[in-house]
């Protein structure tokens, strides 16, 4: 009965690469397998009464009334036109030096990641703010594409992300499960705000080993990379682009770390906050503002759909007795923990090819995570080894999800060889930084047990 489990994966995962919508997916392919298995007698439908107090479990966690706050913040960003001043006053501010438009592009793309914490929306942005102005500059279109994908993908590691709430929320619920399984009653447990303050370090240095590439290759291709061609700089202008969105950003992230209020505090105010930016700046209207909330409203809906069809899906796996087939398949494996962990990893990498993040946080993570968590793994690093992994599998060609927004908003004139040739140096510096996360986990649990003393 256990193998029909994976029958049910595998079925799911063939329908999504078919293209169907992942909520109904997920939900659908296991009420189907569940009805099978009750008539058959191999399936218990006890588990599926469970369902009724998970919806209203995710009705009541307040964790996750970030998300859509989180969400409205990043898109009135967006649609208020903060973010292009942003990348025009670091433009001014790096563009004279070799390199300096890519540079700009990087920190821009981190606090746009910060307030967007979506990687579809941070890529399309950035590519139609920035690759028009980097191939007109005479930048390398493959560098340009390379900067901006791997620059979009930073919203699954930089704080506050979506991703990082989300995984949050599902390894808190792991670290329950898995301290049942150890028969281990401790008051610890792992918040979204572990989470932030875990993936700081690694997120930041991320940003700085990007820097790094892009000085070492306008110093080596100064024909690739040339300085773009400067105005009249004003530092009114550069601290009027500047210092507001990122007081914004620092504010919210802040008082988060320093446990002043939680993530849904502080989404909370990082949206009331966009929303008085916009309006001191004249940039925001009733249509920006609809549009806006329209957009934060379909975000939200498919992310909680998702998270339903998901919820019902575990059950069913649980049922037919998946989680035990997989603890078996990790225990008995070669490596222990660390070879079950490789596993992993190897899984989420794929499944990054044809799933988005939401759809691998709420199907994925809770299957393995309890599982993990109980063969003795940190859940701070298992979050932040899960999110940089995610973001690696967003950037590498032909399915990354990253290179297909690019994609659809470059010009013709870039060929699509040139996006794929552009990334593998920024796949190259993620999969070095996962590695030294994995040599030194303190990368990512430092800070965390830090602020815990």
């Amino acid at each position: 009965m256990e193998y029909l489990s994976l029958y049910l994966f595998l079925g799911v995962c063939l329908l999504l690469m078919l293209g169907y919508p992942v909520a109904f997916t997920l939900a659908g392919t296991a009420l189907v397998f569940a009805v099978g298995g009750i008539l058959s007698g191999v399936f218990d439908a006890s588990f599926l009464a469970a369902f009724p107090g998970r919806v209203f479990g995710t009705i009541n966690n307040t964790t996750l009334i970030a998300v859509p706050l989180f969400i409205l913040m990043g898109t009135i960003l967006e649609k208020s036109r903060i973010a292009e001043e942003l990348l025009d006053s670091m433009s001014k501010l790096f563009g004279a030096m070799r390199g300096g438009l890519g540079i700009s592009v990087v920190v821009v793309g981190m606090f746009l990641a910060a307030s967007t914490g979506i990687v579809g929306a941070t890529v399309v942005t950035m590519g139609l703010l920035s690759l028009p102005s980097m191939l007109r500059a005479g930048y390398s279109p493959s560098l340009a594409t390379g900067t901006i994908c791997a620059t979009g993908t930073l919203g699954q590691i930089i704080p506050p992300s979506i991703a990082l709430v989300l995984l949050g929320d599902i390894l808190a619920n792991a670290y329950q499960q898995a301290q049942l399984k150890m028969n281990v009653f401790s008051p610890k447990t792992v918040s979204v705000g572990d989470l932030f303050m875990g993936a700081l370090i690694p997120g930041l240095v991320l940003v700085a080993l990007y820097i790094l590439y892009l000085v070492v290759y306008a110093k080596l291709n100064p024909e690739a990379a040339p300085p773009a061609e400067q105005g009249e700089v004003s530092v009114g202008d550069i601290v009027r682009g500047l210092v507001p969105p990122l007081l914004l950003i620092a504010s919210v992230l802040g008082s988060i770390l320093l446990g002043a209020a939680t993530p849904t505090e502080a989404a909370g105010f990082g949206a009331a906050g966009a929303l008085l930016l916009a309006l001191i700046r004249g940039q925001m209207n009733v249509q920006r503002l609809r549009e806006a909330v329209i957009s934060t409203m379909e975000v939200t809906c498919m992310v909680f759909m998702i998270l339903i069809g998901a919820a019902i899906f575990s059950l069913v796996f649980r049922g037919f007795g998946g989680e035990e087939l997989i603890h078996s398949f990790f225990v008995a494996m070669p490596g222990g923990v660390m070879g079950a962990t490789l596993v992993v990893m190897l899984v989420i990498f794929l499944l990054g090819f044809i799933l988005d993040f939401i759809e691998i946080t709420f199907v994925v993570v809770p299957i393995v995570g309890p599982i993990l968590l109980a063969m003795g793994l940190d859940p701070v690093w298992l979050g932040i080894m899960i999110a940089l992994n995610l973001q690696t599998s967003f950037l590498t060609p032909p399915f990354g999800f990253a290179l297909f927004y690019l994609r659809g908003v470059a010009p013709e004139s870039v060929p699509t060889g040139a996006i794929y040739r552009g990334v593998v140096p920024f796949i190259l510096i993620q999969l070095s930084l996962m590695a030294a996360l994995w040599i030194w986990p303190q990368m990512a649990t430092w800070l965390p047990s830090l602020m815990q003393r």
